[in-house]
Parts: C-alpha cells; sequence; structure tokens
C-alpha cells in the first residue's frame, strides 16, 4: 500500500482542467474560446492516431493536388486540414477561418451561428518530412473578429499577431505534445496514449537565459545577405570572443522550434536571393510562433522589427523569421540593420 504523503503530492492535469484554470484569468471568459482550444486538443489526438499508423495505413506520399503554395499536397497533410475544420466548422464559436492549404478563407457552416473568433491554422507543418519518419506540427492561432456581424471576412484574418488571444502548436513526434498560450504563459502537455488524454508536463515555460543551440538551414549560407552570413558566424565564435552555440537543425518548424523554446538559442530562415521576402508564412507560421516565444520571454523579428506588429496584407504574406532568446535576436537585427 502506498503511503499517504506520496499521494498527497501527485497530481494529474489534464488539459481540459488546465484550460479550465486558465479561463478564470479572464473575468469576462464565456467559454467559447476553452471549447476552441478544446477542439484543437481532440483534433490533435485524431492526427496523432494518423500519424502513428502512417506505416500501416495507406496515408502515406502524395495526392495529385497543389495547394496555394504550390507545394504537392501530402496525404496525411490533408487528412489534418480536413480534420481541424470539420470539428470547427458547425460549432457557432468561429466566424472564419483559413488554412496554410487553401488560397480563400474558409467559410463556417451556413446552417450553423456565427461566432466571435476567427482561427487561423497550419494543418500539418512540414509535411515533406512525412515519408521519412520526421515529426510534424500543427500549428494555431486564434483571434476575435473584426467585423460585428454577419459570416467573417478576410479583414478578420488580416490580423496583426499582436492582437492573437490564443496560440499554440502540436507537435507529431516521439511522443505528441500540445503547446498553447493564452496570454498568461506557455504550458505544454504530453499525450498519453494509454488514457487518450494530454497531460500538464511543461508548465509555464520559459526560454532558458544560456542559450544552447542556433538552427538554420546552412545549405542556404551563400545565398544569405554578408549580415545574415556574419550573423551566423558570430553564433559559431568565429571572429569575434562570443561564445558559440552548437547547431541543431531538423527541417521541421515545429520541431525545431520546440527544441529552441525548450534549450534556448535562435532559429532564423532569413531571405535570401530566391527568396527576398523569406519563405515562412507570416498568419500561419512567423505570427504564432513569435507569440508563442515572447510569452516565453523571448523575441520574434523578421530582420528589422517585431513580428507581432506587422499588419498582413494576403493570407499568405511571407517573411524572413528570427525567433529565441532576446538577446540572440536582437543581435540578429544588429547586423542586419541598414541593409537593404
Amino acid at each position: 500500500m502506498l503511503k499517504k504523503q506520496h499521494i498527497d503530492h501527485f497530481e494529474i492535469i489534464t488539459i481540459e482542467r488546465h484550460i479550465l484554470n486558465e479561463q478564470r484569468h479572464h473575468p469576462s471568459a464565456t467559454g467559447i474560446l476553452t471549447a476552441i482550444l478544446y477542439d484543437l486538443a481532440l483534433a490533435g489526438k485524431v492526427i496523432s492516431n494518423q500519424t502513428n499508423r502512417a506505416g500501416l495505413a495507406e496515408i502515406l506520399g502524395r495526392t495529385d493536388e497543389i495547394n496555394i503554395q504550390g507545394e504537392v499536397v501530402q496525404k496525411l497533410d490533408l487528412l489534418a486540414d480536413r480534420t481541424i475544420y470539420r470539428l470547427n466548422e458547425h460549432t457557432g464559436r468561429l466566424a472564419v477561418m483559413a488554412s496554410e492549404e487553401h488560397e480563400d478563407i474558409l467559410p463556417t457552416a451556413t446552417n450553423s451561428p456565427t461566432g466571435k473568433y476567427v482561427l487561423l491554422f497550419d494543418p500539418l507543418d512540414g509535411s515533406s518530412n512525412i515519408d521519412y519518419n520526421i515529426s510534424v506540427g500543427t500549428i494555431f492561432s486564434i483571434y476575435q473578429r473584426r467585423s460585428l456581424s454577419g459570416p467573417g471576412t478576410l479583414n478578420d484574418c488580416l490580423q496583426p499577431a499582436k492582437n492573437i488571444v490564443a496560440a499554440g502548436y502540436i507537435l507529431f513526434g516521439s511522443s505528441t505534445m500540445f503547446v498553447y498560450s493564452t496570454g498568461t504563459g506557455v504550458h505544454g502537455f504530453t499525450l498519453d496514449p494509454g488514457v487518450g488524454e494530454f497531460l500538464l508536463s511543461h508548465p509555464s515555460i520559459k526560454l532558458p537565459e544560456e542559450p544552447l543551440y542556433f538552427s538554420a538551414n546552412l545549405g542556404y549560407l551563400k545565398k544569405w545577405s554578408p549580415g545574415v552570413q556574419k550573423y551566423t558566424s558570430s553564433l559559431q565564435g568565429i571572429g569575434n570572443s562570443e561564445s558559440s552555440l552548437s547547431l541543431r537543425y531538423v527541417g521541421s518548424l515545429v520541431a525545431d522550434f520546440h527544441r529552441t523554446l525548450l534549450s534556448g538559442g535562435v532559429f532564423y530562415y532569413p531571405a535570401d536571393l530566391k527568396k527576398p521576402n523569406g519563405k515562412l508564412r507570416l498568419l500561419y507560421e512567423a505570427g504564432p510562433l513569435g507569440f508563442l516565444a515572447t510569452q516565453a520571454g523571448g523575441y520574434a523579428s523578421d530582420g528589422k522589427q517585431d513580428i507581432l506588429n506587422i499588419q498582413p496584407k494576403s493570407l499568405h504574406q511571407r517573411t524572413p523569421f528570427y525567433v529565441g532568446n532576446s538577446s540572440l535576436v536582437k543581435r540578429a537585427e544588429g547586423y542586419l540593420y541598414g541593409e537593404e
């Protein structure tokens, strides 16, 4: 028989309980945002079940579809996109949605009430890695609508990340994790496959003060501007007295960001000769991850300004992206200052 003191200090906090507790920080909360977050956690369980069966089910590989980014849609990417949309289209909690996979906004069901929130999501970031059993992830952000009534509009979706009311990601790797923030810190949950529930495993995540890694695709080094190249050398401790960081790069944004969040450091995907506006999407990737980094005590930039302050002009606008410990991101801005 377990002694009493062993039981007293053992607390299991499910994601549902934690989201409800977070709701208490917002006296005017109605519970609608809480329900949206829990629906996204449910979507994470569904997608996780499929990713874990990817080697057994016929869901690996490509479809015949091309998304708005000009990329071949992976089968699991399509499944994730449909799962998130279908779990949210009839709830009456959302005014409109937008997905990285679709050119235009996604209206909610016409036979359902129209809600006051907007959901933007990248259903399965890093999907080109699916066939190689490398970690992938879902990224999401939630805003309050700008329009007063009726169906949601494009303008409701085109908001700077500083307006985010909740954001997060779901990492599908050796374990499945759900990481989110409603503006009161960042919290991480790990899916227990035995009970089918996300359990709190990483409360109040903060970027460590002593960073360990930098994360970037050095295969593009020669295509980067002189400022970015000098910044990279500084991270390696070349030509200066600053301590060097170790290089870690997966090539799956959610996995690289997750490691940066837990270990400290910087992830960056700069502009280059072929992608002068950068590669990552402002609304679906840089904005929500920048919000999370800021909530964890870090900073995110396009190399010149705070990512959270950038006003999007289109659904699929791209941006250079630097995120992680504030000192490292601001160092990047220093190297890039004055570059055209």
